[in-house]
């Protein structure tokens, strides 16, 4: 078997633990083509532990890790901001084929799928053919994403979520936890719908729904 490719995690306590951790069970089950390495996060002091891995440096070392043979994966999100965090992942400059893309063995991608660079499907989480990912989507775990879907880059499907048929979801679009989306809607840029919610309607780009049925709440802030 060939070794692991090593991955530094841009992100930290959340998303990045998280996604670490299910990239550690997967290496104990054994044939995973990657190996968590640590993270590049600003918030903590380079040479700290992060739930059991080191934070390598400061996302401003990055250059020097490309500089080497290193994969990344970035997980950083906010529900406001979306403007800003996806302008930071451009800021990066991150070439494609150093994204690594990341399938949980437990999860079901049906063999039509298709992921761009840098997405993570988390364990159990199921994507239903023909549908397509972006560059760095996050799928948590036991998600549904439904049949033909197409999904902006950055998006975030939170755990247990549940998105029916043709969608055209947006760039940094988030799906909060148990939320459930009726087929053939449109999603736009940086939405966002609440946890719990049931949307029966197209949101549009930088609208916050929630409830049952999911409405407007309000848009979301431009600062992060």
């Amino acid at each position: 078997m060939p070794e692991p490719r090593d991955v530094i995690i841009i992100g930290g306590l959340g998303d990045g633990t998280v996604v670490a951790a299910a990239m550690d069970d997967a290496a104990r089950r054994g044939d995973f083509p990657w190996r968590v390495a640590g993270y590049l996060n600003d918030r903590l002091e380079p040479g700290s532990d992060l739930e059991g891995h080191p934070v390598l440096g400061r996302l401003d070392d990055l250059p020097r890790f490309l500089a080497r043979d290193y994969h990344f994966l970035y997980t950083i999100y906010r529900i406001d901001g979306q403007d800003l965090r996806l302008a930071r992942f451009d800021s990066l400059g991150l070439p494609e084929a150093r994204l690594a893309t990341v399938v949980h063995p437990s999860a079901y991608v049906a063999g039509q799928v298709e992921l761009g660079p840098g997405c993570v499907i988390m364990p159990h989480a199921c994507l239903s053919p023909g549908t397509r990912l972006g560059p760095g989507c996050l799928v948590m775990a036991g998600a549904t994403v439904g049949h033909n879907d197409v999904l902006g880059r950055c998006c975030h499907i939170a755990a247990q979520a549940c998105l029916g048929a043709y969608l055209t979801v947006g760039q940094g679009v988030h799906v909060g936890l148990n939320a459930t989306v009726r087929e053939n809607l449109t999603l736009g840029d940086r939405s966002t719908l609440g946890m719990g919610a049931v949307l029966l309607n197209d949101m549009g780009p930088d609208e916050i729904w929630a409830g049952v049925p999911a409405r407007l709440l309000r848009h979301a802030r431009k600062e992060l």
